[in-house]
């Protein structure tokens, strides 16, 4: 499965790529390299710290590169008045009697710790394309879903915060 992001995504991801290739890489290898002076490596835990590092960056640059390579390009084609991607909206959870803030996201932004919930999502996929006033019914499995309200639908609000997904 292709992974749905947007321009803005991929030029982050980009960002991402070229600072951990100039700065992390760098400093990882000066790093390895002050390490590996200390002498014996089989004992040498900086020397062990240093390469796991190293590493860790490496594998984040070919996942990032990866992502790009494979990703579905996706434009956001709702209107002002319906749910798209990076819009804040306030749903009513008709089960829980609670009303509770999300923020749509692509996959890669996705964190459900802080309420950024992907398009991918059972209740991003509900809920996207929806106005205010609507009730939806979230699927989440063939034996279990929930219905919900949408209450508001923020489009203000700027996707600059967000970080993507990673370490």
């Amino acid at each position: 499965m292709k992974d749905k992001l947007t321009r803005e995504d991929i030029k982050k991801m980009e960002e991402e790529i070229e600072y951990r290739k100039v700065v992390v890489r760098k400093e990882a290898l000066e790093d390895v390299k002050e390490a590996r002076a200390h002498g014996d490596l089989s004992e040498n835990f900086e020397y062990h710290a240093a390469k796991k590092v190293k590493n860790k960056n490496e594998g984040r640059i070919r996942y990032l590169e990866r992502m790009i390579r494979t990703a579905e390009i996706i434009e956001d084609e709702t209107s002002e008045d319906e749910v798209g991607i990076n819009n804040l909206i306030q749903v009513y959870m008709e089960d829980d009697d609670e009303t509770e803030t999300y923020k749509i996201v692509t996959t890669m932004r996705n964190d459900p710790t802080k309420n950024r919930i992907s398009i991918e999502s059972p209740l991003g996929k509900a809920v996207l394309g929806h106005k205010v006033g609507d009730r939806v019914y979230v699927e989440v499995n063939a034996n279990y879903g929930y219905y919900l309200v949408i209450k508001s639908i923020d489009t203000t609000n700027s996707d600059e915060d967000d970080e993507l997904s990673g370490y």
